[in-house]
């Protein structure tokens, strides 16, 4: 049984499957079967995109809130995996505890899949690099620059890019980085990191449940994608892994200009989540 909780349940050979697979004609191999969605934060682009790839696939997508199954209150972690793997082939959460996933998944009743966790987002992840694959023809050797906080978008889009021999850069205010990661190259100046870059890509100076406040925003500000610093990488493109805030992380005419690909960026996560529930299924 295969679940993919984080980009590094999978291997290089495993990730060009899966990119593969999301630009092919797709089975129906969810025929008559269901698929669970458990969403603890809301998500225009995760609901979407995974009810439509389940749709795809011939299966029945089954939306779920907290108040529903009541994980770890009214039944354990353990009774509701047991629950929903006797009608469901798959189990998706999109969550703010990543242990909950991994208790899921060792229950290993019906694959788990990751749909967002406070530490990781592999479907995101899966998406970016489609999309810089379409846009670029290539990922080995692409010189991705990633502009903000070290999150779970950062976190698994560095581990992708690893895997497939790109290059990634991330420009974060110091202590706001991706901690001690060996593999990373890490600068605190966004200048010197969308230095002969290919991609530059932000997100949100405040993710969904952290702390917004006016110090937070100060000290973020230097980071914004601006076309001065878009005007430093002339041949790259724009992605942002969406919502954005425009004129706080990034500016209009950067993502609304002809160098964005988001809206690709965004349907890739569609095409991606297909890919990534064949390959759990019969990868």
């Amino acid at each position: 049984m295969r679940h993919l909780l984080s980009i590094r349940d999978l291997t290089a050979g495993d990730l060009e499957w899966i990119l593969a697979a999301s630009e092919q004609p797709y089975p129906r191999i969810l025929e008559g079967k269901g698929v669970a969605l458990y969403f603890e934060k809301p998500s225009a682009r995760t609901r979407n995109s995974m009810e439509l790839a389940v749709a795809q696939l011939g299966g029945h997508p089954v939306y779920l809130q907290p108040a529903e199954l009541g994980i770890g209150s009214r039944e354990s972690v353990a009774d509701v995996t047991h629950t929903l793997a006797c009608y469901h082939a798959i189990i998706a959460g999109r969550v703010f505890d990543h242990g909950l996933l991994e208790e899921m998944a060792r229950v290993n009743a019906a694959p788990v899949l990751n749909m967002l966790s406070g530490t990781d987002h592999p479907l995101q992840a899966l998406a970016d690099l489609l999309t810089v694959k379409q846009l670029l023809g290539r990922l080995k050797g692409v010189k991705v620059a990633f502009i903000g906080e070290g999150n779970n978008v950062s976190r698994s889009l560095a581990e992708a890019c690893e895997l497939v021999g790109a290059e990634f850069t991330i420009a974060s205010p110091e202590g706001h980085g991706l901690g001690n990661a060996p593999d990373v190259r890490q600068v605190i100046d966004p200048a010197e990191a969308v230095e002969g870059a290919e991609i530059v890509y932000t997100d949100v100076w405040v993710s969904m449940g952290g702390e917004d406040n006016e110090e937070r925003r100060s000290l973020f500000e230097p980071y914004q994608v601006d076309e001065a610093l878009m005007a430093l990488a002339p041949n790259a493109r724009f992605l942002h892994c969406l919502p954005a805030r425009r004129g706080e992380e990034v500016t209009a005419p950067v993502i609304d200009g002809p160098r964005s690909a988001v809206w690709r960026q965004a349907e890739n996560r569609m095409h991606t989540a297909r890919g990534a529930m064949l390959w759990i299924l019969e990868g």
